[in-house]
Order: structure tokens, then sequence, then C-alpha cells
């Protein structure tokens, strides 16, 4: 094997790989089906709360790291007592010269493998056939990546992106026999005969472990083929090597962790084969490389050290569109899906993390099916400000960022913008017979919107008073309307509807003329300087009223997740920003709450079927579930037709479909396709970005359906607007 090609190399080979997303889409459907079945069943089976389980699972894994090196002496010690030979590797170099020299002196040429994850991390294989020893694969997915040059791209199935006509090909070439491509028991008894003789041969067997458990110095190892016991058993040395965020205080922990782990990985209830080594067996050896490689770094970092809770199950990417789309080789460096983003800036170092980051659409899926909970979506934006940090970013995105931080600056060029694209301006978009600079990349999948020659704030209707239709908790209530500068400028109509709705709910709508932009942009860029400097306008702007109303709720989630770490070491402003997550709503949540409307009042008007695009981060983030369906339903008696993966991403991600236009594609189509499999003749979302994103996206694709915000199709159901 060799290490990886460099990311950009890796993004544009799986960009030409249609039959990967076709896999992987395939694949990410049956795995969460059967992975929640799983779940509800262990619900029932253990009387217990799948996020209690969660929960315990992730504080068991936060004890061992507060208390790391006692938990790793009190292995050691019990593991010794074992008659095992505990060696702790504090960079990848000194734990493979460890089995380097180990195999040296007892004479071997050739060992086994079973599946390990740390070796591919420590690049253990090329560095013993620098020493002139053979390493031999044996998982099957492995085994036949390592015959074709290849490296895993998950950490759980390693060859989920190859075919069964490419395992035929492989095997024909390594074992000199024609394969039926649909053969499969064929092929997987020649590759057991062909490993047999190897298990029979080899001097050293080498292992990963699933968990160390300190109380008894033991390793427990879960594998669904057996290779791995046969590595630990046969061969007359087993050496273990394992990342001491393994480490598990009791065989009860152990166990806990059992219960999910496959369940999270492949939706089985238990693998296989589930086995505990305690000290070698008459006659053997046994050797535990306990290696370091930056996760004492990790553990002393707050934000990074929740991260060691990980148990390599792999359900991260198992829900990641973006991981569909490209797979792992791109999505990650080593160690592949949301976690590779984040523990390879420690491992490989932040430039190895630099592209891979990149394409995070910040969707926030894999965070919900994290068997310990970890925080992936704030941590891959932590790793993305190192990134701006340290890589830097390039210059003109620097200046752009700069600009748009100027409320004066970004809408001087939004009206130059629109002027220029007059002439091409036909409805909602803008339709361009021509792509110079290379923008077809950008358009030629997704129509641009339309850009109005006067935003939102200058628009008449905005400031008018009065129009209630009915009381609710909300009236009377004054509310500041933080339009967002995207449908500011990109679609005012959003803006005036959303008003309109508060106005009818028996609100008191104030629009600051200063607001801006919450900063999410630069955010999302791992620009904090740019990002805190737009939200201290923004909290400057926002104070005086009741609540705080937004019709996006990318913004809404920026306000009351990022602020207050924007300003962890200026307490006046994290204060104010404490002050306003307690008054800031996205539309959706102030219409299903204060300003909810009586059921059928907006029983009016268009009478296509509706399907409902669910915000992801309103379903991840916010756990809005299904009640943009519920409000929309109730509230207009409207024929909702359900939609397969609502709250799946729609790839839009901010500047990801700008900087990754071939991944945000991907994404998309796989949500048109949900779209045109609904019957839906209207689309509905409640993100303005993701609006002009899947309107734009309809069209190109001739799609007929039409696009739009919640705010639009309700508030043209008001009284007067038939």
């Amino acid at each position: 094997m060799t290490v990886p090609k460099a990311f950009e190399e890796r993004y544009e080979g799986a960009l030409e790989h249609e039959a990967l997303s076709e896999s992987l889409l395939a694949f990410q459907r049956s795995w969460r089906e059967t992975r929640d079945g799983q779940i509800a069943e262990l619900e029932v089976i253990s009387a217990t709360p799948a996020e209690a389980l969660r929960d315990g699972l992730a504080a068991m894994k936060d004890g061992v790291v507060a208390d790391l090196e006692g938990t790793v002496a009190r292995f050691r010690a019990n593991a010794e007592a074992a008659g095992a030979v505990v060696f702790e590797a504090s960079s990848a170099e000194e734990a493979n010269e460890y089995v380097a020299r180990l195999c040296r002196e007892r004479g071997t040429r050739t060992v086994v493998k079973g599946k390990s994850m740390v070796t591919e991390e420590l690049f253990l294989n090329e560095h013993l056939e620098a020493a002139g020893i053979t390493a031999v694969e044996t998982d099957l997915g492995e085994w036949l990546l390592q015959l074709d040059d290849d490296r895993p791209s998950h950490v759980v199935m390693p060859a989920i992106h190859r075919r069964r006509q490419e395992v035929a090909r492989i095997l024909e070439r390594e074992l000199g026999t024609p394969f039926d491509d649909d053969d499969i028991p064929a092929m997987v008894r020649s590759a057991r005969t062909a490993l047999r003789e190897h298990f029979m041969s080899a001097g050293v067997g080498i292992t990963g472990a699933n968990a160390l458990i300190a109380s008894t110095g033991s390793t427990l190892l879960v594998t669904n083929e057996g290779n791995g016991e046969l590595s630990a058993s046969l061969p007359p040395v087993h050496v273990v090597v394992a990342g001491i965020e393994k480490l598990v205080p009791t065989m009860a922990d152990a166990m806990r962790q059992v219960r999910l782990l496959a369940r999270s990985a492949t939706g089985q209830s238990i693998t296989t084969y589930t086995s505990f080594f305690t000290g070698p067996t008459p006659g053997h050896e046994m050797h535990i490389v306990l290696v370091d490689n930056g996760r004492r770094a990790m553990a002393a970092e707050d934000w990074s050290s929740v991260a060691l809770r990980c148990v390599k199950c792999g359900a991260c990417a198992n829900v990641c569109p973006a991981y569909q789309v490209v797979g792992g080789h791109a999505f990650g460096h080593v160690y592949t899906g949301p976690i590779g983003l984040v523990n390879t800036a420690f491992h490989h170092g932040v430039d190895a993390a630099a592209g891979p980051q990149s394409l995070c659409l910040s969707c926030g899926a894999c965070e919900t099916v994290c068997p310990v909970e970890i925080p992936l979506p704030e941590q891959i934006l932590q790793v993305r400000r190192r990134v701006t940090e340290e890589v830097g970013v390039p210059r003109w995105r620097r200046v752009a960022m700069r600009a748009f931080a100027s409320r004066r600056l970004f809408g001087l060029g939004t009206r130059v913008a629109a002027v220029a694209a007059l002439p091409f301006r036909r409805g909602r978009f803008t339709r361009v017979p021509f792509a110079p600079f290379g923008l077809g990349r950008l358009t030629s999948w997704r129509t641009a919107p339309g850009l109005p020659l006067r935003p939102a704030r200058s628009r008449g209707g905005l400031r008018a008073s009065g129009g209630a239709i009915a009381r609710t908790e909300a009236s009377g209530r004054r509310v500041t309307l933080f339009m967002q500068c995207v449908s500011d400028r990109l679609a005012p109509e959003v803006v005036l509807a959303t008003a309109d709705l508060l106005r009818a709910a028996g609100c008191e709508v104030d629009v600051p003329e200063a607001q801006h932009c919450c900063g999410l942009p630069a955010l999302d860029s791992g620009d904090d300087e740019n990002a805190r400097r737009m939200a201290r306008q923004t909290l400057e702007t926002l104070e005086g009223t009741d609540d705080v109303v937004t019709p996006a709720p990318s913004c809404a989630i920026a306000m009351l997740h990022d602020y207050e770490r924007l300003f962890e070491d200026e307490p006046v402003w994290a204060e104010r920003a404490r002050q306003l997550s307690g008054r800031v709503h996205d539309l959706t949540g102030y219409l299903m709450g204060p300003a909810r409307l009586p059921d059928g009042s907006l029983a009016r008007g268009d009478a296509r079927p509706v399907a409902i695009d669910r915000f992801c981060q309103g379903a991840n983030v916010l756990g809005r579930g299904d009640g943009l369906d519920g409000l929309v339903r109730g509230l207009t008696g409207a024929d909702v037709v359900a939609m397969e993966e609502a709250e799946v991403c729609c790839g839009f991600g901010g500047s990801t479909s700008l900087a990754a236009p071939g991944l945000s594609a991907g994404v998309l189509d796989r949500k048109l396709g949900n779209v045109r499999a609904s019957g839906g003749r209207v689309l509905l979302t409640d993100n303005p970005g993701c609006l002009l994103h899947l309107r734009g996206g309809a069209d190109a694709a001739g799609l007929e359906v039409e696009v739009m915000h919640v705010a639009e199709y309700l508030a043209a159901r008001l009284p007067g607007r038939e």
C-alpha cells in the first residue's frame, strides 16, 4: 500500500467515479433502516432509552480521558501481571520500530494482520516492508485492497468503495483462476484458502483492539470473519497495537460498548466473534503497543478531548451526505468520515486535514447517530479554524470576506451585480447564455438566482403596521425581524412574507436599518476575526425588543450556538450573546410556538400537493423533526406528501456549494430524486440559502416543481391575498 495521494487528486478521482456514489447511497439507506431497528430493539431489551445508553457510554469514556495516566498505569500493571509485555509508544516511529525490531529478533519475515485502523494510521505495513518484512492483511476487504495497492475508505468496511466485479478481477490476477462476478461464495472460499497458508506460516500475528480493559489487562476484539482471532492465536507471537483511547475501566464497561458498537457500525445486534485475550497462551508471547501519536495532545484541549470517546464504528460516515458522494478517500485521510476530519489534524497534521474538512456541509447528521455523542460538527469547525490560522486561505478570499463584513460594501456590490445581470434576468433566475471564467461548473447544474434591483430593506411594505388575523401568545410583542443577508439581497419576497406573518400573529414588527449579517459565512470559513466583527454589529443591532425572529434558521443557530464561543475571552460580549440567545427564534419555531395561528386559518389558495425539505440543521441541531410538516398541514389543510430523506442535507452548505460544486451537485441530485419520487408539485423549505439552491437545481434539472420558502407559501394564503 502507499500513503494517501494529494487531496485534490483524491477528490477529483472520486467525482469521476459515478458507481461510487451509487453504491454508497444504497448502503447508507440500508444501514439507516437496520441501525434504527437495532437501536429500537436495544431500548426494549435494556428497558433504557437510547439517549441514556449513549450518555452512559460517553460518560464512561470521558472518565477515562480525565484519568488517562492512571488508567494507562492500571492497564499496564494488570496486563503485565497476566504475562503480556506492554510498550508505550509516543509516536508512529516508536511504535513501528518496536514491531519491526520484535520481528527481527524472532527471525520472522512474514506477519499476518487482523483489521486494524491504528496500524493504517502508523503506516506500519510500509515500515515493515522497508525492513524486509512482509505484512499480509487477513481481513477480506483489507487483503483485496492490499493486492490492488489501495487503502481503506471506511473504518469498519474498508472495501466498501469496491464492487464485486472489481473483486473478481483482483482475485483472478492474484490466484490465476477465473471467477463469475456474481459468485461471491466462490470468491470468499478462494480467499480463505489462499490466506490459510499465511496463518500457518507466519511468525507474528498483529491485531488491533476494540477495548483495553484496565481492571484485568485484557484486550477485546470484535470481528465478523474470525481472521483477527486466527492472527492472535496461531502465530507464536501476538502483537496488539491500539491507541490509548481504547482504554475502558472494567469488563462491564467493555460490554456496554459492545451493545452499541455493532449496532452503530453494521446494524448487527452483535458481531460474529467477540473475543477477550488476557495474557499469552502457554508457549506464546503477547506484546501490547499502546500508541499516543497525538492522543495526549487531543486530551489536553477541551474541544478535542471528547473525540477520544470514539469507538471507531463509522456511523458518522454512514449518515454523511458528503461521504456518500465522494467516499472516504476524499472525505478523509487515513481515518475517514467526519471523525477523520477531527483526528487527522492530531495524528497526521493540519495540512493533511485541510482539504477533507473543506467538504463538510455542516448538516449535523453525524452527531445524531454517534453512540458516544461526539459533537463532530463543532469540532470540524474548530479544525477549520486551525486550517485558517496555520495553513491560511487565499488572499482573494480574505479580501472578499472583509468586504462582505461591511454592510455598505456588500450592499454596493450586490446592487452593481444586479444592474450588470439585468439583461439576463428572467423571472426568478439569471440565464446567461455563456459561462465565462469557468463558471459552468457552478451554473450547469444550478441556475443562478435573479438579482433584485432593490433589497427587502428598501421595499415600502416591509414596515407597514396592523394585519392581525387572530390572537396568539405573541400578540402585542415587539419583534425585531432579522432579515438575513441572503434573503434581504437575493430573496426579498421571503423577508416581506415573514413580516406579514408576524403581523398576522399580532406582533409589532421592528426592522432595524443597520442590520447586516450574523457572521455565519465567516464562521463556516474558520474566519473568527470577521465573524466577531459581524457578530458584534448584529448584537448591537438586535437589542431592545421582546423577541428576535429570522426566516433563516441557520442564522438563529449561529446566534444560539456559536456566539458565546466566539466571545469566550470577552466577558461583556459573551454576556450580550447569552442575553440574545434567550430571545432569538427562527420563523418556523416562532410560528410553531408563541405565534401559532389557529388551525385552518390559512386554508385557502394553492391546492397542489406539497413536499417539504426539512432544513438539515433544523432537524439535527434544533430537533425540529416533522414539525414543519405539521405546521403547514395544520394551518392550510394542504396535501403534505411524504418525502423520503426529508431531513437529509440538500447540498448547499453555505460556501461549500461554491468551493466544492461537484460535491454539492451530487448531494442535490439525491434530494431532487426524493422530491421527484414524492409527487409534490410545490417544494417548501425554511432556510433561504437552501431555497435558492433547491430552486436553481430544480430549474436546471427540468423538475416541474415550484420551490418556495414556507413564509412565501403561508403569507400567500393570508386574507385578501386570494
